[in-house]
């Protein structure tokens, strides 16, 4: 096996694209790690929007037992069968 030097702007071209590498490696676990704790918060969200619609789902029950069915206006606090 024969060996040959590589020419210094070869060995440059070479090692800058082993950082570029290296970046984009560091680069992408830190991407991954904050999509991560993204869909930590997300399963949170969702947690949160579920527990909302079944207390809005039981106040309109509880509106619609004591009032029938009908239409509330907030801006005049009345409801409107």
């Amino acid at each position: 096996m024969t060996e040959q030097k590589l020419a210094s702007e070869e060995v440059a071209n070479l090692k800058k694209l082993q950082t570029n590498q290296q970046t984009l490696i560091k680069d992408f676990g830190e991407l991954e790690y904050q999509i991560q704790l993204l869909e930590i918060e997300k399963e949170k969200l969702v947690k949160n929007l579920e527990k909302f619609k079944q207390e809005e789902k039981s106040l309109a029950n509880d509106l619609n037992k004591k009032y029938g069915d009908g239409v509330i206006n907030l801006e005049k606090e009345v409801f409107q069968s």
